[in-house]
C-alpha cells in the first residue's frame, strides 16, 4: 500500500517539476506564458524579475526535491 502511494505521488510531481526545469532555463517566456496577446509588441522583462523568477524556480526545485524525500523516507 505504501509503495503504491509513493509511485502515485513520484508520477504525480513528474509534470510540476518538468514546469520548474522549464521556468527555470527559460524564465522570459515563462513570464509572459498565456500575456503575449496584450502587447503589440514584444515585451522584455526586466532583469530583475528574470532574476526573480529564476530564484523562486530553483528554490521550489530544492524545497519540493527536500519536501519528497522526507515524505518518502517518512514512509519506508
Amino acid at each position: 500500500m505504501i509503495i503504491e502511494i509513493i509511485v502515485i505521488t513520484l508520477i504525480g510531481i513528474i509534470p510540476l517539476y518538468a514546469v520548474l526545469i522549464w521556468t527555470y532555463f527559460n524564465p522570459e517566456d515563462s513570464i509572459l506564458f498565456g500575456n503575449r496577446w496584450k502587447y503589440k509588441e514584444e515585451p522584455e522583462p526586466s532583469d530583475l524579475a528574470v532574476r526573480y523568477v529564476k530564484g523562486a524556480s530553483l528554490f521550489s526545485l530544492i524545497a519540493l526535491t527536500v519536501i519528497l524525500g522526507l515524505f518518502i523516507l517518512g514512509h519506508t
